[in-house]
């Protein structure tokens, strides 16, 4: 039988780009093992600049044609005609499935606008490039640059509630001090505690930390907060089943078919409802 974790993804796949928060939170954050190569990176690419060389050398030829023409533009132009090429360059990145080398030319449309709103893209870009890469060594780069932008965003919105949580999520998760960012969390909470994000965020740190009575006291506040979230009901079952309690977690996913629309969805969960009922009565 699958694990309900693996069908919460196949469901936030199946649901598209409205839920991708709920597959960035599950992707698989084990870091891969490092090969020697991989840890000497770590010393040697400081910065994003070692990846993106990286990157461009393994472009095959017509890649490197089009990158080649980008660069050119972007190195021309001023003003709007070099943010155009630049969020090309992030583009053409995308297409090359390069999240992170994406991230990059985004920093530098924020650079070059000297926007708040650019700047808090491009962390959290950075963030989420978090979730995609497969070399260890590029982590302290990608969550640098996130904390980074964000802070520069901050400078220019410092009232930003939603990029103050983003901060306080990549200190958390990619700082040596991430009481830093549960503080920085907890402030917030103070005067905005029916925030919808800022519950998903301790919701999801208590599960990666394996709590999981806060992970249920969490997601039941999302639900209290927004009723139509309907995923906290798929990850309250999940809480529920971590710790072994059954009947709550038939109770989270039957209330879950009963609410959503989307038909692979009801049909998946009603079909799993069915098999723990079944492996109880053995």
């Amino acid at each position: 039988m699958k694990n309900l974790t693996v069908i919460i993804t196949i469901i936030a796949l199946s649901l598209g780009a409205a839920v991708l928060s709920v597959l960035l939170y599950f992707a698989n954050r084990k870091p891969p093992i490092k090969t020697e190569a991989q840890e000497s990176n770590v010393q040697k690419f400081q910065t994003m600049d070692g990846f993106v060389q990286n990157a461009m050398k393994h472009l095959n030829r017509d890649g490197r044609t089009k990158w080649d023409e980008i660069q050119k533009k972007v190195n021309s132009q001023t003003g709007t005609e070099k943010k155009r090429w630049l969020d090309s360059a992030a583009y053409f990145w995308d297409l090359e499935k390069k999240p992170d080398i994406a991230s990059v030319y985004s920093q530098k449309v924020a650079e070059n606008s000297g926007l708040a709103k650019d700047w808090f893209f491009a962390g959290q870009r950075f963030y989420f490039a978090v979730r995609f890469v497969k070399d260890p060594s590029e982590l302290p780069a990608l969550y640098s640059n996130a904390i980074a932008c964000m802070e520069k965003g901050l400078k220019l919105e410092p009232n930003n509630t939603d990029a103050k949580i983003d901060l306080a999520a990549c200190m958390v998760e990619g700082t040596q001090d991430p009481m830093k960012g549960v503080t920085l969390l907890r402030e917030i909470e103070k005067t905005d505690s029916m925030n919808l994000k800022l519950q998903l965020n301790f919701a999801f740190f208590s599960v990666r930390s394996k709590q999981w009575d806060r992970a249920i006291s969490r997601f039941n506040k999302v639900i209290k907060i927004d009723t139509t979230y309907l995923e906290a009901y798929l990850h309250l079952a999940d809480a529920y089943e971590q710790k072994g309690e059954l009947d709550n977690t038939i109770s989270s996913l039957e209330k879950y078919a009963a609410k959503t629309d989307n038909l692979l969805a009801k049909t998946t969960i009603k079909e799993y409802i069915a098999k723990l009922k079944k492996s109880a009565v053995k």
